[in-house]
């Protein structure tokens, strides 16, 4: 018998995080010895390592604004509905090519409202055939936009209990539990499933530095994908030599997503302020994070995981645009538990900056963190075995 095949669908809109964590389950699964086609519907993120049997790029769409109502094609036009057509018949006939045992879905139907034009199709598709896959929604601990929406959250449940077996909550109880942003929780009942947080294998991550290190290491300021993070590393930098660390070297990752104005207005900035290095973008990040004195960031999923896995001092400013309130309900969680420092988007300023930074130097270094890490092993694990429930 053939290894069991698993479809993995992704649709990131705005920044990389949905991608970063995608790309982090799916490695876990062909690790696992599952065959996986991953399919992506976003623009190409250039250096993501992604180890699967087979990788598909669906015409590539990207939300035009906060709203995230409108989707741009590659053109950065409007799409219409000769190219909804294109991607709905592009997915299909993955899905027909794959036939796989397991189908997992990223976000949708708890979010990713957009793309019901081509998700509700393919399930369609798979509740039409004689032997259909195990349905899988992969989604993590807190919800999004919307989530404050009874209605919404209705529709949510009816399409979960319409087509999907099991979802995949990529998230810890203890930390926060599901029904803190999605009020149907306990209808999902024992389809649901808290998997840990993911981030990449934790014997691949680099052993933290020594105190001394530490104390000589840098100030790491990211904003993940880059694509609405250009304000915090404005303030960053103003904020250096306000802060008591302005004699550590300071490097600000602008992020793949910024634009070229941005980064070199930041390259600009930082050359009147001796000691801040402006990048784009490293691969090494969890590397940088295991040995920098302190992290300055926005709270999306995926940096925060690789903050706690690093046991790195942090500050940490949510981003919230738009309708987004998910790095904020995360980020002050962690901050109650005296995990990280705080400064809502809405007082940054560089003195609050600051000040955020000092008190986060200041506090005695902190230990592994009492929360599960291993979402990525832990999700491969559980869609090897319903697929193996399955076949029996």
């Amino acid at each position: 018998m053939g290894a069991h095949r698993v479809l993995f669908y992704v649709q990131h809109l705005l920044g990389i995080g949905h991608l970063k964590r995608a790309a982090a389950l799916v490695n876990a699964m062909t690790d696992a010895g599952l065959e996986v086609t991953f399919v992506t519907g976003g623009v190409p993120v250039p250096g993501l390592v992604i180890h699967a049997a087979n990788c598909v790029q669906l015409a590539p769409a990207s939300a035009a604004d906060l709203s995230f109502k409108t989707l741009l094609d590659a053109t950065g036009a409007p799409v219409d509905d000769a190219w909804k057509q294109n991607r709905r018949e592009q997915l299909l006939a993955v899905f027909h090519e794959a036939r796989p045992h397991a189908l997992v879905i990223e976000l949708f139907p708890f979010g990713r409202r957009q793309m019901r034009f081509e998700l509700l199709p393919l399930l369609e598709a798979v509740r039409a055939g004689a032997d259909p896959p195990v349905v899988v929604s992969s989604v993590r601990d807190v919800l999004g936009g919307g989530q404050s929406d009874p209605s919404r959250q209705d529709q949510m449940l009816q399409t979960f209990e319409r087509y999907f077996d099991h979802v995949l909550v990529h998230g810890d109880a203890a930390l926060v539990p599901f029904d803190r942003t999605f009020r149907h929780t306990g209808r999902l009942g024992a389809r649901l499933h808290y998997t840990g947080y993911v981030v990449g294998p934790v014997s691949d991550q680099p052993l933290a530095a020594s105190p001394a290190e530490r104390a000589n290491g840098e100030v790491l300021v990211s904003v993940g994908g880059g694509a609405v993070g250009r304000q915090l590393l404005e303030a960053a930098i103003a904020a250096r030599p306000l802060s008591t660390l302005r004699d550590n070297p300071w490097r600000l990752l602008a992020g793949v997503n910024a634009t070229d104005p941005d980064v070199a207005r930041l390259q600009r900035l930082s050359r009147d302020t001796p000691g801040v290095q402006v990048e784009r973008h490293r691969a090494d990040f969890p590397s940088l994070l295991a040995r920098c004195r302190l992290s300055v960031s926005q709270g999306g999923y995926n940096t925060i995981m690789d903050i706690l896995q690093a046991g790195a001092a942090a500050v940490v400013v949510p981003f919230a645009g738009g309708a987004e309130v998910e790095q904020s309900l995360r980020a002050r969680l962690l901050a109650a538990k005296g995990w990280i420092e705080l400064v809502e988007e809405s007082a940054l300023s560089p003195v609050a900056l600051a000040q955020a930074i000092d008190r986060a130097a200041a506090r005695p270094a902190l230990s592994r963190m009492s929360v599960s890490l291993e979402g990525a092993k832990n999700s491969a694990s559980l869609v090897a075995r319903w697929i193996g429930e399955r076949a029996a």
